[in-house]
């Protein structure tokens, strides 16, 4: 159950702040994946918006997680650092 009301909310951000941009169930399993991976890092809040973010920067066609991604992205880590409030 907790798992449904994590992907209601994961996919409810994404379209909340993000409207123009199709979520589709890929997205949201990275999303959770990358909110998993970086569980304890930040309040959930920021790790969601961090992770939604970074989702959103990546393409499409992209085969790595974003945990693996964003440690040849750092340009796009840092903006979506800054985007979601990470100190």
């Amino acid at each position: 159950m907790q798992l449904k009301a994590l992907v209601l909310i994961v996919a409810g951000s994404v379209l909340a702040g993000n409207a123009a941009l199709a979520v589709t169930a890929d997205d949201v399993k990275w999303i959770n994946q990358c909110i998993k991976d970086n569980k304890g890092g930040a309040s959930e809040e920021i790790v969601r918006k961090y992770c939604t973010c970074m989702n959103n920067k990546m393409d499409d066609n992209e085969t790595l997680s974003i945990t693996q991604w964003e440690k040849t992205h750092p340009k796009e880590r840092a903006a979506c650092d800054k985007q979601a409030g990470w100190k």
